[in-house]
């Protein structure tokens, strides 16, 4: 499965902590929020759990390949 990345820009904190965790597949923008970038689909379904489980503030949602959103934190 491959999940699709969203982060809420209204939630990101600009911690860091998606980009320490997967480099490749987050930036900040000139505002210092994150955002996903084009390699964020290379990254693993088990790495990008683990980010949006780190995320500070619950800014990251992962879709899956039906459009539904993952509990992160469910089994």
């Amino acid at each position: 499965m491959s999940f699709r990345v969203k982060i809420d820009p209204t939630a990101c904190i600009g911690s860091g902590s998606c980009i320490a965790a997967a480099p490749a597949g987050f930036r900040r923008d000139d505002e210092g929020r994150a955002f996903p970038t084009s390699d964020v689909a290379g990254l693993g379904d088990e790495v990008l759990l683990d980010v949006a489980r780190n995320c500070p503030s619950g800014a990251i949602y992962l879709f899956d390949a039906q459009g539904e959103m993952v509990d992160v934190f469910g089994p």
